[in-house]
Formats: structure tokens, C-alpha cells, sequence
């Protein structure tokens, strides 16, 4: 037990949530990040699936790295992430139809998420299957973080409510309150992500 949560574990597990964050410091992946992030259930959505899917993708990967041939090991990995992609839309399908569609084709552009495919190339080709799942559960965890966050304040000043559930009482409309129509647009997405982006480096996040 104290081998899987050893030193180098718990640094391949903490650098992806700070030093070495997929969107904020690599920033990778913030395609379907503005995408997908007007409301705070799709964006939680969004970011469990790529969680799930990066996770179970780098410990397969890792397991057949030492029988995949170096000219194909390309196809291989999308070909994996692929399988996982579709196995998880229909389940989204199945049980959140509402989110599916919001998400819309979405879903199936992680096959292409440059985070994903970094982490198989850079990590998973060349660690063990442990190692491999905390680098692919992180790599997700920091995703869905700025997901969660950007989401959350559009939704909240854009519609007044938090995973539909309105936070915002009547009597605030009332007295005149009225909800930012501009947060519901797209180009917030980018502007709230490059505040996200700026606070981090600013107070959370020194280079060496």
C-alpha cells in the first residue's frame, strides 16, 4: 500500500492539479473548455467523462505499450480512446439525455483532446499501469476544475441559478435585478477563462 502512494506517486498525482496544469499552465484542451461551459451541469458533465476516459485509456495504454508497434502506436491510441469515447456517450445517452445534447458532438471530440493524447504519448507509453492511472485521473481533475469554475459563474450571473436550480430570489428581479446577458455568450467563456488563467499564475503557480 505504501508503494502506490509513495513520493513519485503523489508527485505524478499534485503536478497536474498546479505545476504542471493541463489548461491553465499547458494550456491544452480549452477548445471544448469554452465550449461547453454556459452551464455548470454540462461542464461537470464534460469534465467526469474526460476524467473517466483518460484514466481507463493511460492504464490500458501502459498495459499493451510493450507490444505496440512504434509506426501505429498513433492509431492504437485513438483506436482505444475511441472505444471508450463511444462507450461513454451511449451511457450519457442513456442515462443523461438532457446533457448529451447539450454537449452534442462534443463528447466525441475527446477523442482528439490534445490533453488526452499528450498524456498517452508523453506518459502512459512509458510508465506503469499505476503510475499511469493517477497521471490520467489528475490530468481530468484539473480539466473538470476549470470547467467547474467557468461554468459556475456563467451560469450563475448569466441565468441566475446553479445546475438549473435558481439561486437568484424573484424579489431581486423585482427591484430591478437583471440577470448579465453577456455571460451566456461565448466570448465570456474565454475572457472568464483568461481571468482563471491569470489569478493562478499570479498567486498560485511559480516558475522555477
Amino acid at each position: 500500500m505504501s508503494k502506490l502512494f509513495s513520493k513519485e506517486n503523489r508527485e505524478v498525482f499534485s503536478r497536474p492539479l498546479n505545476l504542471d496544469h493541463p489548461i491553465l499552465i499547458q494550456v491544452l484542451g480549452i477548445c471544448s473548455a469554452l465550449a461547453v461551459t454556459s452551464q455548470l451541469k454540462p461542464a461537470v458533465v464534460m469534465g467526469l467523462a474526460v476524467t473517466v476516459i483518460t484514466a481507463f485509456a493511460s492504464v490500458i495504454i501502459s498495459l499493451i505499450r510493450h507490444t505496440i508497434p512504434t509506426r501505429i502506436r498513433i492509431v492504437v491510441q485513438l483506436v482505444v480512446v475511441a472505444t471508450l469515447v463511444t462507450i461513454v456517450s451511449q451511457v450519457l445517452k442513456a442515462f443523461a439525455y438532457d446533457v448529451s445534447v447539450q454537449l452534442s458532438v462534443y463528447v466525441g471530440l475527446i477523442i482528439t483532446n490534445c490533453i488526452l493524447m499528450g498524456r498517452l504519448e508523453a506518459f502512459s507509453m512509458m510508465n506503469r499501469p499505476w503510475p499511469s492511472f493517477l497521471d490520467g485521473v489528475s490530468n481530468g481533475l484539473g480539466y473538470a476544475m476549470v470547467l467547474v469554475i467557468v461554468g459556475g459563474v456563467r451560469e450563475f450571473f448569466g441565468r441566475g441559478s446553479l445546475m438549473g436550480i435558481q439561486l437568484i430570489p424573484d424579489c431581486f428581479y423585482d427591484w430591478g435585478y437583471i440577470n448579465n446577458g453577456m455571460m451566456t455568450m461565448p466570448a465570456m467563456a474565454l475572457i472568464l477563462l483568461g481571468c482563471v488563467i491569470w489569478i493562478h499564475r499570479a498567486y498560485f503557480y511559480k516558475e522555477k
